[in-house]
Formats: structure tokens, C-alpha cells, sequence
């Protein structure tokens, strides 16, 4: 009973390097780079029926590149209703060009 040792996706080693890129370095790059690797790999891993490991890795992969994707577009959104509620305010109080 020899069995070849299964061997882990290169695909998702990258997406879980990229992921915590995607939290330190590059936020935005780090983060697209780890959810397009990632998915890749599950699909690779599906694919090879059971000789390519690393479906966790792609997964946490994701996951961090998600987070971080989703809490840029939370920010943005904050930031949008924050100063428009603000100019809005300040229309009403009529003091807009005043500043």
C-alpha cells in the first residue's frame, strides 16, 4: 500500500498569502487577488478528486479577502451618508456657502 502523497494547491498557499497581504500591505490588490486564487483553487481541488490538498487554506483565503472587501465598501458607505447627512445639515441651516 504505497500512496503518493497528495500534494497542496500552489493556487491556495496563494490566496491565503495574498489574504493577509490584502489586511497588512495591499489592501485592495492583496484582497482580489486572494478571492480570484481562491476560488480557482477550489475549483482545482474539486477537480483532482483527492490529489491536490488545500481547500482550507483557499477557504481562509477567501475569507480574509471578502472581509476586508466588505469592510472597504461598509467604510465608503459611512463616509457617503456621514457627509451627505452633513451637507444636508448645513442646506437646512442655510449656512453651506458661508464656509
Amino acid at each position: 500500500m504505497n500512496m503518493a502523497p497528495r500534494q497542496t494547491s500552489a493556487l491556495a498557499i496563494t490566496s491565503l498569502v495574498s489574504g493577509l497581504l490584502g489586511w497588512t500591505f495591499l489592501p485592495l490588490v492583496g484582497s482580489l487577488v486572494a478571492i480570484v486564487t481562491g476560488h480557482m483553487a477550489r475549483a482545482e481541488i474539486r477537480r483532482a478528486n483527492g490529489q491536490v490538498d488545500g481547500d482550507g487554506l483557499a477557504i481562509a483565503g477567501l475569507v480574509l479577502g471578502w472581509l476586508v472587501v466588505a469592510i472597504s465598501v461598509l467604510t465608503v458607505l459611512v463616509f457617503v451618508v456621514f457627509l451627505g447627512g452633513l451637507a444636508a445639515l448645513l442646506a437646512v441651516l442655510g449656512i453651506s456657502g458661508q464656509l
